[in-house]
């Protein structure tokens, strides 16, 4: 059976201010083609469809669109909410869209309910588990806490639970939005962090034949069954250097280890290359080096010990789709106040506050009791923020 792989596909979303719709159309095209093309089996989009619980109508007639296409082409597609979609909202209609082959799995009850779909080898049966809020559904799925290893770890036993009641030979594919341990992460992508952790081990889906993963912006093969698609377009400059694919994957048939996989990458269109750039202005606008990204969306990194004059205009003039300016100084290694934005890096909110408390309290870091409260007020947040999307 071959499956074409996919996520995040955040429509509406923009790029620095830029609109992105013409871009995510142009994508669909590709998918819709790529299906005709590889004589796929069934679609997987695992999560964040939209980039907003309450996405733009032009988004909203855009995934429109695309569900006719794909029913047209006679084609299941097998889709999840993921952590930016409403899942109430993208499952409106799942009942009649199930008729078109169009399969929409955003309520956890739903989790060990498969799609099955039947090639020469036998039956596949293909699980769909949306974004799981854990506070939201560990009462539901009966999870022994409110983390994601927990929900997930639930989640995943209806799956097994379903999977032994069937036929021997079944293989099994299981859609998931998630940070799976060994996945690495971009600029993009939400936090999710529950308690100050993330990250589930990939251990939580083993004996499953193909785990299609969303939610990281990279594409990347934490284990050969275990997969992230990636984001199909860039969303940050930190994905400057991704190559943006899909997952061709063929399922085959099941043996004592599993199924068979091979999967192959399909790139996808590139509307503007992405470039990140660095050092002082004027050797920016001067260096030959540097000529063929002047057509790329481009971000500048001005070292200059003075803050130049015009910086942006005077980029725009050679890089025309500048469309981010960041000043680092170059400071003597002694200056305290050197690289504050490399301070901050790769710094999580929780590690933030905790050394903004230290810093007003003359350097008393915080005690074990004080972070678990910081933590819960984070979670808190978060938390709030997900209750308030799902009940719009």
């Amino acid at each position: 059976m071959r499956l074409l792989h996919t996520s995040d596909w955040h429509l509406g979303r923009s790029f620095h201010r830029v609109g992105l719709l013409d871009a995510q159309a142009a994508f669909l095209d590709h998918l819709v083609a790529t299906v005709h093309a590889y004589e796929v089996d069934a679609v997987l989009v695992a999560g964040d469809v939209y980039d907003r619980a309450v996405p733009s109508l032009p988004a909203v007639e855009l995934f429109d669109t695309a569900l006719h296409r794909l029913a047209e082409a006679g084609v299941p597609t097998v889709m999840i909410s993921g952590n930016h979609d409403s899942a109430r909202r993208l499952g409106v209609g799942a009942g009649l869209m199930e008729r078109a082959g169009i399969h929409l799995r955003t309520d956890p009850a739903g989790i060990g309910t498969p799609v099955v779909l039947t090639d020469t080898h036998g039956d596949v049966a293909l699980y769909g588990l949306p974004y799981l809020e854990p506070v939201l559904v560990r009462e539901r799925l009966g999870a022994e806490k409110a983390g994601h290893e927990a929900v997930l770890a639930a989640a995943m036993g209806r799956v097994r639970a379903d999977l032994a009641d069937r036929p021997a030979g079944t293989r099994s594919v299981v859609l998931a939005h998630a940070f799976v341990a060994g996945g690495a992460p971009s600029d993009s992508e939400r936090d999710i962090t529950v308690g100050g952790v993330a990250a589930v081990p990939t251990a939580i889906f083993d004996g499953v034949d193909y785990v299609a993963l969303g939610h990281l912006h990279g594409s990347q093969t934490v284990t050969p069954r275990v997969r992230y698609s990636g984001s199909p377009l860039a969303y940050s400059f930190s994905e400057a250097d991704h190559r943006k694919t899909m997952w061709l994957v063929d399922l085959g048939p099941s043996n004592p280890d599993g199924a068979t996989v091979a999967a192959e990458r399909l790139d996808c269109p590139v509307p503007r290359p992405l470039a990140r750039l660095r050092g002082r202005l004027d050797d920016l606008l001067a260096d030959p080096a540097h000529a063929r990204h002047e057509q790329s969306w481009v971000e500048a990194t001005l070292t200059d010990p003075v803050r130049p004059a015009e910086p942006m205009a005077r980029l725009t003039a050679r890089f025309p789709h500048t469309l981010n300016l960041v000043f680092d100084p170059e400071r003597t290694g002694d200056d305290p106040g050197a690289s504050y934005a490399q301070r901050l890096r790769d710094r999580t909110d929780q590690q933030i506050a905790e050394d903004f408390v230290a810093h007003v309290r003359g350097g008393s870091a915080l005690d074990g009791a004080e972070r678990t409260v910081l933590h819960g007020a984070f979670d808190d947040v978060r938390i709030d923020t997900a209750e308030r999307e799902v009940g719009r």
